[in-house]
């Protein structure tokens, strides 16, 4: 090319257009320098030809004379931008999550439309990079994977403006959910093969569906309370958690389960009461008597003069809700789950005697730490060392092997956290599904930027202004 068409080439370029490349040049050599992947240089030749010399003829689609056609292109170059826009944005930047479920009430409720901050922790290179936007796991409409499972990067978290802190309130991937049911996704995979057995999961596709395995970040996404810290012990006495035998300071709304049982026969709680304690539809249970006999008797409630029992009800309570019932005359009693009736389905499953209630001790695997591998101890880590940090494991007779080698040590690759809910009896949290790796970490809820109550119209009190730009760290404090 002659230097008088070079010259043609770049004279006439519109300053709009120098203006987006500087401005896409920018952004790129910022995020190289953050990412510290220097190969993303390259893409500089790129943006050279899309904005300003035009070897490829990027924009041709504009010569089309066909007004339908072009406008197809048009809407197709749209479209494209905006799903690389959306991309790099709910990858590296922020996301949305809606609260789906009540394990966080009333820090958070049902209907809480969060911005997630992905830049608190550090985002992740996404270690599935072929995805769709905006679709976690699935596509809508067509039911199908919203991924394509290769390639798979390693996890590699880039630098962001803090770390998790003690009582944070962080979204994260669902750990067991690396396997998955199609047609049943509560109780867990792993808690499901616990009770019933894997053959009888595996063979039966009717009830349970296929089985499914999905990566790290196309796990269901999750929101809790980050209790336990890397290198913690953690404990429950009675409710009440412990971290290295210090009992821990308790969530302003932290929730249990009460049975509330009225003062009289024609007593009952109405839809005043239920509102006044922020008691939402879906948690307002009332006892059948006749099916719950015995255990109102275990209780220890006291039958009425007719040698039956008032009306009851079983309802989460804060504080707060539990000490207004009590001051009721409606109320003859509210009383707590005895311990006795609590399961011992937690996490390992099978392992311990341990319940939701009275847990542990249990130490958090912290990077680097090593410990001594045990008959008592390797039901809890196992998984750990196995699924999330990718070791072959076996046990044969009496004695564990890593990768074929025989076992008395190991050290972590990685930190962990210990995740709650402050609904503590209406959560499905580490008690029952263990450690959350550090790769499995998505970020950091900043604000509710929208409330809506499930129970309630739209122009009916349903969008709850009061929560709206509210900071998570002021509502869950």
């Amino acid at each position: 090319m002659s230097e008088q068409e070079k010259k043609r080439r770049f004279s006439g370029i519109k300053k709009s257009r120098w203006i987006r490349f500087i401005s896409a040049s920018l952004l790129l050599i910022a995020f190289t320098i953050w990412s510290s992947n220097y190969y993303l240089l390259l893409l500089l030749f790129l943006f050279v030809d899309i904005y300003i010399t035009e070897y490829i003829p990027w924009r041709a689609w504009r010569k089309i004379e066909n007004k339908p056609l072009r406008k197809v292109f048009e809407w197709i170059d749209a479209i494209l931008y905006a799903l690389i826009a959306v991309y790099l944005i709910n990858n590296f930047v922020f996301q949305n999550y809606k609260i789906p479920s009540s394990s966080l009430e009333k820090s958070l409720l049902v209907g809480d439309y969060l911005l997630v901050s992905k830049v608190s922790y550090g985002p992740r290179v996404p270690m599935t990079p072929l995805s769709f936007p905006l679709a976690q796991h699935t596509l809508p409409i067509l039911n199908c994977k919203s991924y394509i499972e290769n390639p798979q990067l390693e996890y590699k978290r880039l630098k962001g403006t803090g770390a998790i802190k003690r009582n944070d309130i962080v979204v994260f991937n669902f750990p067991a959910g690396d396997t998955v049911l199609s047609k049943v996704s509560n109780p867990d995979y792993y808690t499901l093969c616990h009770i019933y057995g894997k053959d009888k999961i595996t063979n039966n596709k009717a009830l349970y569906g296929d089985i499914i395995y999905r990566p790290v970040d196309r796990r269901e996404n999750y929101v809790k309370r980050c209790v336990g810290m890397p290198g913690d012990t953690f404990e429950i006495r009675n409710n009440q958690i412990y971290i290295n035998s210090l009992a821990a300071k308790n969530p302003k709304h932290l929730q249990f389960n009460y049975y509330v049982m009225m003062s009289a026969p024609d007593k009952r709680l109405s839809n005043r009461h239920f509102e006044e304690l922020g008691i939402s539809v879906d948690d307002r249970e009332q006892i059948v008597v006749e099916y719950n006999y015995d255990i109102l008797n275990f209780i220890g409630f006291e039958q009425n003069e007719q040698g039956s029992y008032n009306p009851a009800y079983f309802l989460p309570l804060t504080e707060e809700a539990k000490n207004k019932l009590e001051s009721m005359s409606i109320i003859s009693q509210v009383k707590p789950i005895p311990n006795e009736l609590y399961g011992n389905d937690v996490y390992p499953l099978g392992a311990t005697n341990w319940t939701a209630a009275n847990y542990g001790p249990l130490w958090i695997p912290k990077s680097g730490e090593t410990i001594e591998l045990t008959s008592e101890n390797w039901p809890i880590y196992e998984r750990v060392i196995r699924n999330y940090e990718g070791n072959d494991t076996q046990v044969k007779d009496g004695k564990i092997y890593i990768n074929g080698v025989e076992a008395t040590t190991y050290t972590f690759k990685m930190d962990y956290y210990y995740m709650l809910g402050d609904n503590r009896d209406n959560s499905a949290d580490s008690r029952y599904w263990g450690f959350v790796p550090e790769d499995h970490i998505v970020g950091k809820p900043l604000f509710v930027w929208l409330s809506l109550d499930p129970d309630k119209g739209i122009f009916n009190g349903g969008i709850r202004f009061k929560r709206m730009f509210r900071s998570v760290e002021t509502l869950a404090e």
